[in-house]
């Protein structure tokens, strides 16, 4: 839904994993854009950095989901008309901050000090168990004068 006056919408996007969850992908206030936490999940509801061997035991790679994860906001805020460098502040949640080593390694491909503000916590658990990392990011791109968003 758009408000034509502000062009403030929010979206969920078609061929992205849907939210698990009544909320979009991403909120355009104004000049901002909020996009709603993120995880390392396909649309066909798999997961990048999970690896199950014939014998049942689950691999997890939070270095392979880190990287879908930012790939994936960086495609939900192309869709929004924005990328990556337009990112001002991310929240970072990791499971366990064992992973904070890896996660920071691939963090580095992305960014480096000029990038946005970033706070990481570690949190009990996310929505799956496969799930060792979820990025929420806020974007400032402001709205074209042409009436784009």
């Amino acid at each position: 839904m758009q408000n034509k006056q502000t062009g403030d919408h929010s979206a969920v996007i078609a061929g992205r994993a849907k939210p698990r969850g009544k909320f979009p992908h991403y909120r355009r206030a104004g000049d901002f854009i909020y996009v709603s936490g993120t995880s390392s999940r396909r649309s066909d509801n798999s997961f990048e950095g999970v690896a199950v061997d014939e014998m049942g035991v689950t691999n997890l790679d939070v270095r392979v989901q880190t990287r879908a994860v930012l790939n994936n906001i960086q495609a939900i805020l192309q869709s929004a008309g924005a990328d990556l460098s337009d990112v001002v502040e991310m929240g970072v949640f990791l499971v366990n901050m064992n992973d904070f080593g890896g996660f920071n390694e691939v963090w580095a491909e992305f960014f480096d000090y000029s990038g946005p503000t970033r706070t990481t916590v570690a949190v009990h658990q996310l929505p799956h168990p496969h799930l060792l990392i979820e990025i929420k990011a806020v974007a400032y791109k402001p709205i074209s004068t042409g009436g784009e968003t």
